[in-house]
């Protein structure tokens, strides 16, 4: 078996915990695997987990950890792709492999094959074959061993093009079911694809476009490796062999070492770039770098051997290369690498953030957002780590709304005085389960259809209103900005019961608080007219499960996963007929689906009356290039108009 950790802090748009806990390889036996779930359950309060939580403000107290038990593959061959290029956003995959299992890759113990494909058309763009000194495979304990690779194979190519293709369907399948773009380890066994692992891309908007190209005047090319993590640094060489020498990286040195490791993490903070021997784009050197925003060079081959200690470098992480001397003017290539502010765009379509949780609302507000067109509840009840009938239950109902508010209200700080849209209770039953006190949750066939939104709360009111009365709460400390939507609402009459509990707890809807809803159903959707009647100061469209229940495909499906499309006709024309009929009632309109992040389709929003796009933090800036497009479109076409 394999022993791997999913803990609630890995792996959040604004941090990947990458390495920060253990995996365990070829265990068998049922003492051997109750044995190693402890240890990666231990893994969670080692030293580097521990700073790592520390640097990046999250509790400890408040992150759990499960521990998943997969089959192991015995890979003939394995690696990485992202769903999209990590560092521009392109819609390609990028996938490398090399022999044998995986580790080689993600610790960058070797320099992987790179393949690029379009996934429009599935065309293989880039096939760059590297030499591959090593792979991991197993010996006859059943151990995972680190061999050399055998000399006819080190330079052969590892995927073929049907492989790549496939891996890269699965890749689109993958996106489509998380709604965004992901970072997937894979491994191939006699032939069969394994997927083994998914989580969300951590560091998509951090790459800023260079000012002009700097490394063109620049001076003689000492080493060359792949990009990893793009902008311009300057500084000293400090060569790094062994964990203990650390102490040698002083504040805006350049790390020169074999491979990167989670343990290196504090040293990697002080540096001003990073260069490896080993590795490809998507090995922990990557990924660290390209989240801390410090440029890296990898899969140099030769780095530690090339470079002199104590001389000065200066390193394109966007072109791979390494560079003989100091800048002569480091300011300038500091600034290439990001610091040099653009004019902000203005446009009159805002663009805000969707948040999940509390931890991630400081860097989603540091984007500039116009507001959080969608705050998911789901997440400060889970983190909590208990049911929230159970507060009820046990007669603590002032914890249950203190939890509430005390989260909300670190969101609400960081956007004051933007709007922030709390979207009241949506956990499908099998998310409640695991909670304590949440033993009793029905065992539904298809919770997704199930007991779940306002539906759940009108039979639970009492956890609605205790809902209610936390941002009731933060509205008497002088949070105004807060307003609250109901999700998954099928008909006008559960938007009249729910606006009455909020009357109940002594908090009006529309004079004390704006009251909208999510049109997450087709029914909501065609009846906009009747919900207007009964009064909304704003709706949210969730495309994820208004595309989901028009098309009858359920969205964590991976049988029908390619037949989800927000693009289809019957999705667009809800859209289109929502957006418009609230324009006409002046009702604020935003949208907070995926489809929010998709250029194209935004263009279609702006053109049908939007108020407000709401997307993915790493996706904001992009979406707000795309509005202004957009509007400066509708503009010249009306300005074209009135000539002819």
């Amino acid at each position: 078996m394999a022993i791997r950790s999913s803990a609630t802090a890995e792996d959040l748009p604004e941090a990947s915990f990458a390495g920060q806990q253990d995996t365990f390889l070829h265990v068998s036996g049922d003492d051997e695997v109750i044995e190693y779930i402890r240890k990666c359950w231990a893994s969670l309060f080692e030293a580097r987990a521990i700073f790592y939580r520390e640097e990046n403000d999250f509790e400890h107290s408040k992150v759990y950890i499960a521990v998943v038990v997969q089959k192991m593959a015995n890979a003939d061959k394995a690696g990485v792709m992202f769903t999209v290029n990590p560092s521009t956003g392109e819609e390609i995959a990028l996938i490398e492999g090399s022999w044998g299992l995986g580790e080689s890759v993600v610790s960058g113990d070797v320099t992987p094959d790179n393949y690029q494909v379009d996934k429009k058309d599935n065309e293989i763009i880039n096939v760059t074959i590297s030499d591959k000194k090593v792979m991991y495979t197993n010996d006859e304990k059943g151990t995972s061993v680190k061999v050399d690779v055998p000399e006819d194979k080190r330079k052969e190519r590892v995927l073929s093009d049907d492989e790549l293709i496939e891996l890269t369907e699965m890749g689109k399948r993958v996106q489509a079911h998380y709604g965004e773009p992901m970072d997937t380890e894979w491994a191939f066994e006699k032939d069969m694809l394994f997927l083994l692992q998914a989580r969300p891309i951590t560091t998509l908007g951090n790459a800023s476009e260079d000012a002009r190209d700097a490394s063109s005047d620049l001076g003689d090319v000492l080493v060359r490796g792949l990009g990893a993590s793009p902008g311009m640094a300057s500084g000293t060489v400090k060569i790094i062999l062994d964990i203990d020498e650390l102490d040698k990286i002083k504040d805006g040195d350049i790390m020169v070492t074999t491979m990167t490791t989670p343990d290196m993490v504090p040293a990697m903070r002080r540096a001003s770039g990073i260069v490896t021997d080993e590795g490809g784009v998507t090995c922990h050197a990557s990924i660290i770098s390209r989240e801390l925003g410090i440029p890296c060079v990898v899969g140099t081959g030769d780095a530690t051997s090339t470079l002199e200690e104590n001389t000065g470098v200066t390193l394109d992480g966007k072109k791979g290369l390494v560079f003989d001397g100091i800048s002569e003017n480091k300011e300038e290539a500091t600034a290439v690498a990001g610091t040099v502010e653009a004019a902000p765009i203005i446009t009159v379509t805002e663009v805000k953030a969707n948040v999940s949780m509390p931890e991630a609302a400081e860097k989603a507000a540091a984007t500039g957002a116009d507001g959080v067109g969608l705050l998911r509840t789901e997440h400060l009840m889970l983190t909590s780590g208990i049911h929230p009938g159970k507060f009820i239950a046990d007669g603590n109902e002032d914890e249950l709304i203190d939890t509430i508010a005390d989260n909300v209200q670190i969101v609400a700080d960081a956007f004051y005085p933007k709007p922030v849209w709390y979207r009241t209770l949506d956990a499908p039953t099998d998310e409640f389960i695991t909670l304590e006190g949440g033993e009793n949750e029905p065992r539904e066939h298809n919770p997704m259809l199930g007991w779940r939104g306002i539906r759940r709360e009108l039979d639970q009111p009492e956890i609605l209103k205790c809902e209610f009365r936390a941002i009731k709460k933060l509205h008497e400390k002088g949070y105004t900005n807060i307003g609250i939507m109901i999700p998954l609402s099928q008909s006008p009459e559960e938007l009249k019961q729910a606006k009455a509990l909020c009357s109940e707890v002594g908090f009006e809807p529309h004079k004390d608080v704006d009251f909208g809803m999510m049109v997450e159903i087709p029914a909501a959707a065609i009846m906009i007219d009747e919900y207007i009647k009964v009064g909304i100061d704003f709706v949210s469209l969730g495309t994820n499960d208004l595309t989901q229940y028009t098309l009858a495909v359920d969205r964590n499906n991976e049988f029908v996963a390619k037949h989800y499309t927000e693009e289809h006709p019957a999705v667009m024309k809800l859209i289109e007929r929502t957006i418009r009929k609230c324009a006409e009632a002046g009702v604020t309109c935003s949208i907070c689906g995926q489809a929010g992040s998709v250029p194209h389709i935004v263009e279609k929003l702006v053109g049908y009356g939007i108020t407000s796009v709401s997307s993915n933090t790493d996706a904001i800036a992009d979406v707000r290039k795309t509005v202004a497009r957009a509007e400066q479109k509708i503009i010249l076409d009306a300005a074209r108009k009135r000539l002819e």
